[in-house]
């Protein structure tokens, strides 16, 4: 497993990160906008689950002044899957369809 693939795991494993990426599924959010949907959460704290997933490629930031707009990256997640999740996905489901 790349070093790469150990931060992106890494990052997937909190679920307050995993709550943000769902969050920034349909759309970039700025910094302040995501702090306010964690009220539990200082903003300091968002910001360091933020810059977790950033190193870990799952974030792209776009700064416009102060502003700084938080947009998912796929990529990391997609290579994951690929690696991972599908080829035993596709291995049981035709194990099950055999028992049939």
């Amino acid at each position: 497993m790349s070093v790469d693939d150990e931060k992106v795991w890494g990052a997937l494993a909190n679920s307050t990160r995993r709550d943000i990426l769902d969050r920034l599924r349909d759309g970039g959010q700025t910094t302040g906008a995501l702090a306010k949907d964690f009220p539990d959460l200082s903003r300091w704290a968002v910001m360091q689950h933020l810059g977790v997933l950033e190193e870990a490629g799952l974030l792209i930031v776009r700064r416009e002044g102060r502003q700084r707009f938080n947009f998912l990256n796929p990529v990391p997640i997609e290579r994951i899957y690929r690696r991972w999740m599908h080829p035993f996905a596709s291995r049981m489901a035709a194990e099950m369809l055999a028992l049939e």
